[in-house]
C-alpha cells in the first residue's frame, strides 16, 4: 500500500470516528442545572463542547480502526467474496444478444 493511500484512508477514518464521538458527554442546557441560554442561541446547543477532547477520541478510535483494516488488507481475512451476500451472477454465456 502506497503511503498516500494509508494518509487517504486514515483521513476517512478519522473524519467517521469524529463524528462518532462528538456527541457523547455533551450536554445540553436543560441537564445542566441553572444554566441559562443567551439570547440568540440555540436551545440544543451542547454547553460543554470540548473539540480537543473530541480530537483525542477521535484520533485513538481511527487508529485503532486504521489498525485493523491494515491487518485486514495485509492478511486477507475478509475479501471482496466473502461481503457477497447474493451469490454468484447468473450465467449469461448460454443466450444469444
Amino acid at each position: 500500500m502506497q503511503w498516500t493511500s494509508i494518509i487517504a484512508i486514515y483521513s476517512l477514518f478519522w473524519v467517521l470516528c469524529a463524528f462518532l464521538v462528538m456527541p457523547f458527554g455533551l450536554r445540553t442546557p436543560d441537564e445542566v442545572p441553572g444554566h441559562r441560554v443567551e439570547r440568540g442561541h440555540a436551545d440544543s446547543a451542547p454547553v460543554n463542547f470540548r473539540p480537543r477532547r473530541i480530537a483525542l477520541r477521535a484520533t485513538a478510535l481511527s487508529v485503532a480502526m486504521f489498525g485493523l483494516f491494515y491487518l485486514n488488507y495485509v492478511y486477507g481475512w475478509i475479501s471482496v467474496d466473502d461481503l457477497n451476500v447474493f451469490g454468484s451472477p447468473p450465467d449469461t454465456s448460454k443466450y444469444d444478444y
